[in-house]
């Protein structure tokens, strides 16, 4: 009988990852689809990051809870079925109480359902992890991504429009930047909050005393599979050959995934 090994985190832990250090738009750049397109102003912002966070935390939890029943051939199909069901109620809700804002997020609120931060964290956190666990995990993604939302909004809308929540900010002499409300204002005002991120989270690794990572060279560093196509000398490897890699890092990947406790003792122990 082998054991599993574990990794004790608290539910601080759990919860804070998603604030900055794995925040699924400035650090994971996931959901980029919604946060450039939704954020022009705050009302928006902060409507989408809520029902996301609705959505991961209801979802993780289920998930969790069947994740022994549900069979691994059929996980994604089964995680995007609930993931489906609670954006349904999420929709009918918005669009029963918020009709303004179901018009302003339009298409995009329906397809938090293929949003990959939805899916990822099911994947990744709560099919291998307790209910109480996944909930945290799913709450502090949420809660890291409506920061994201509300931050680009209210600068877009500050500048592009003037307001702040619909209420006339800046002075009438000053000329709206119009450019903040399109598409290339979106990019721009994400860059600068991605640097922000980076240099916040690297100023708290040195007040900490922990190392700070270095950005690679290139895509290719530190990569798992060591396909051998960044390498210039190397001509490359063959198809089989390539997804025999990616099979093995998977695993690899899969095998070295922390298994939290403390919120709920969830390691297993496997037959030898």
């Amino acid at each position: 009988m082998a054991n599993e090994s574990a990794v004790r985190e608290t539910p601080w832990q759990i919860f804070s990852k998603g604030l900055l250090t794995e925040n699924p738009s400035l650090r994971q750049m996931l959901g980029l689809c919604p946060t450039l397109a939704v954020t022009t102003a705050v009302t928006n912002g902060l409507g989408m990051g809520l029902a996301t966070t609705f959505v991961l935390v209801c979802s993780g939890v289920v998930v969790s809870l069947l994740r022994k029943v549900i069979p691994n051939s059929v996980r994604i199909p089964a995680f995007i079925t609930i993931i489906a069901s609670f954006v349904t109620l999420v929709m009918m809700i918005v669009e029963a109480y918020l009709p303004a804002l179901n018009d302003a997020l339009g298409i995009y609120l329906p397809l938090i359902v293929v949003n990959c931060i939805v899916l990822g964290r099911a994947e990744m956190f709560a099919s291998k992890n307790g209910p109480a666990a996944s909930a945290l995990d799913g709450l502090g993604m949420g809660v890291g991504f409506t920061i994201s939302l509300t931050l680009m909004s209210a600068v877009r809308e500050l500048l592009g429009a003037g307001t702040l929540l619909g209420f006339q900010v800046m002075p009438d002499f000053i000329e709206p930047m119009i450019i903040m409300v399109t598409p290339p204002g979106g990019f721009a005002v994400l860059g600068v909050l991605i640097a922000a991120s980076v240099w916040l989270e690297q100023s708290r690794a040195r007040k900490e005393g922990r190392p700070v990572e270095a950005a690679p060279d290139s895509p290719c560093d530190g990569c798992a599979i060591a396909c051998g196509l960044g390498d210039p000398a190397d001509p490359g490897c063959t198809n089989d050959e390539l997804m025999q890699r990616i099979e093995a890092a998977v695993i690899e990947a899969e095998a070295e995934t922390p298994v939290i406790v403390g919120v709920e003792t969830i390691s297993e122990e496997a037959d030898a």
